[in-house]
């Protein structure tokens, strides 16, 4: 699928990467001394909490490396996320709200960004970068959907949402199952181990070359899986079990991120290279909050105000705390401009290289919005929130698990002042109606126009294309979901062809008698006997556009609909001629 970015770099590596010098050289500082444009390093953390860190006055956790990062470069205290992890990944990637981008929700279809959104990847491999990705991705695990169609010329991920979940089941922590470039990968050690691993062999092997590189990993996330070594201390001083995990994974973050520092020093890169920490939403366990309001899902702002750390010795030469709003849509058109790159007109977010360098106080007067729902409709003002200067507006709150949550005669809305009310304890909405209509219209005037983009389609998997001969569909995590029940994948069948078809059954179970699968191809349905023992048989598909399903059925037996996070249901679908 052809992209057309709102950028365009050079012919070649080595002229892009010139291209991309002459560029740096007149928009935001002279050139590194041997004239390379700087390293790009994101990192970004799964349900890390803005108070799962020291530097937030929590006096039990122990994160030196992030701490003495924090105290030496530039905090951003008042930086906004995504209530949940795929919206932020297609919001940070993009620089765009994900409503746009056709993410919409973390699974049930909602996760997939559509092929054509011109990711950061893409943008700094245009302009000559090496680039790669090393963890969690969640923004679509099909062709054209995946890292490697999407900018990443080295990719080291798991599937879906998380380690342990369809369609990468069973798996674990340790040892994982994990996709490099594409391709089956039995790693051995720690997942967040790998993971930084694998991104310190990017930077020696490309260390030579100006390159981006984007690590999120796929801790705290639960299961909230660590060695004893990291978890025992927590234990030891009382606190409970959940915490200790979620403080043991952190403490490995932070030991590892300490590390890549390291490597970065050592190779002489430390100084050119611009360094992102940042956490993809709050957490998701009751613990320590910094005096935060609310949890992971929720617009209060322990759901969406995050962690944001920034480094770039040759640029950012003193620290600095901005207290001005700023959001996920600001990464990409920031480190475009730091790279001497002009964002294209199709961003949301702004630059925030002079608030960086201290220059510059605000950002303007501009308003930032947050929602997230269960379900492929994003319902207006369901779990949303808008934040101007002090000011927030949280519409519709705790409606987020309500599938079918309609606007009430008297919307539920609060206003907080959290210049003065950081933890949202006292609500100014009565006393302060003007404030409530001004922000509650900017809200309305931006659903209009994000829902626009897209109308909230989420992308599309296409099945059968060379680039991707054998497709797994994952029931739970990209079958639409409509009103909580399955229904079909979205997808377009790239050749017409002989398919064959197996659908994953539980684990030694075999059917005890005759059996078909069945496909459904736009309601059109076809059925293939199963020979003794089989669980796979072969179709002749059309090409185009389908409304796809199958299954596996005994005659006379109800058709088994799965709706859990399990394996069971999924579909592998191999092109053959």
């Amino acid at each position: 699928m052809s992209k057309t970015p709102s950028i365009s770099f050079g012919f070649g590596r080595a002229i892009a990467a010139l291209g991309a010098l002459a560029l740096l050289s007149g928009s935001c500082g002279q050139p590194a001394s041997d004239g390379r444009p700087p390293n790009v390093i994101i990192v970004l953390t799964d349900d890390q909490g803005y108070g799962d860190l020291g530097a937030h006055g929590n006096d039990k956790i122990r994160t030196p490396s992030l701490d003495r990062f924090a105290a030496e470069g530039v905090e951003l205290t008042n930086f906004y996320v995504s209530p949940v992890c795929a919206p932020t990944r297609a919001s940070l990637l993009t620089g765009r709200y994900y409503y746009r981008t056709g993410v919409v929700h973390t699974s049930r279809g909602g996760a997939k960004m559509h092929a054509d959104e011109v990711t950061l990847a893409e943008r700094l491999r245009d302009a000559g970068y090496r680039t790669g990705i090393f963890g969690k991705w969640h923004l679509g695990d099909n062709y054209p959907m995946r890292p490697m169609d999407q900018g990443f010329e080295e990719s080291l991920i798991h599937k879906s949402g998380g380690i342990n979940q369809t369609p990468d089941r069973p798996n674990d922590y340790f040892d994982p199952l994990l996709w490099k470039n594409g391709q089956r990968f039995e790693a051995k050690g720690y997942c967040t181990d790998v993971f930084f691993d694998a991104a310190i062999e990017f930077i020696e092997q490309n260390r030579s070359e100006p390159f981006f590189m984007y690590l999120p990993t796929n801790a705290p996330h639960t299961p909230l899986i660590v060695a004893d070594d990291y978890a025992q201390p927590y234990f030891s001083e009382g606190l409970d079990e959940t915490t200790a995990r979620v403080y043991g994974m952190v403490e490995n973050i932070d030991e590892n991120f300490g590390r890549l520092l390291a490597k970065l020093e050592e190779l002489d890169l430390r100084e050119n290279t611009l360094v992102v920490f940042v956490s993809d939403n709050g957490q998701q366990q009751e613990r320590y909050a910094a005096g935060l309001r609310g949890l992971k899902s929720s617009t209060y702002e322990g759901g969406i105000r995050a962690i944001s750390l920034w480094q770039w010795p040759r640029e950012l030469k003193k620290p600095v705390t901005v207290s001005s709003v700023a959001a996920h849509i600001d990464v990409a058109p920031t480190i475009l401009r730091a790279v001497g790159a002009k964002p294209g007109t199709d961003l949301d977010g702004v630059s925030l290289l002079p608030a960086l360098r201290g220059e510059q106080a605000g950002l303007g007067d501009r308003a930032l919005f947050s929602q997230r729902h269960r379900g492929l409709t994003p319902r207006r003002y369901q779990n949303a929130a808008v934040r101007r200067e002090s000011y927030k507006l949280v519409l519709g709150p705790g409606t987020f698990s309500h599938e079918a949550w309609t606007v009430p005669d008297k919307l539920p809305a609060e206003l907080y002042d959290l210049s003065e009310d950081p933890a949202e304890a006292n609500d100014l909405a009565a006393e302060r109606p003007e404030i409530v209509e001004d922000l509650r219209s900017r809200y309305e005037a931006w659903f209009e126009e994000v829902s626009s983009s897209r109308s909230f389609k989420p992308g599309v998997i296409h099945i059968g294309s060379e680039a991707e001969t054998l497709s797994v569909l994952c029931r739970y995590q990209d079958f639409t979901y409509m009103d909580g029940q399955p229904t079909t994948w979205k997808t377009v069948i790239d050749r017409a062809g002989r398919y064959e078809v197996r659908v994953k059954r539980e684990e030694d179970a075999w059917w005890s008698g005759p059996a078909s699968i069945y496909v459904s191809v736009n309601g059109e349905v076809r059925e293939e006997m199963l020979v003794s023992r089989e669980d796979h048989a072969s179709f002749d598909l059309p090409a185009g556009p389908a409304e796809l399903d199958a299954w596996a059925q005994s005659p006379g037996t109800d058709r088994e609909i799965v709706v859990d996070n399990s394996a069971v249901g999924n579909v592998e679908m191999k092109w053959v001629e």
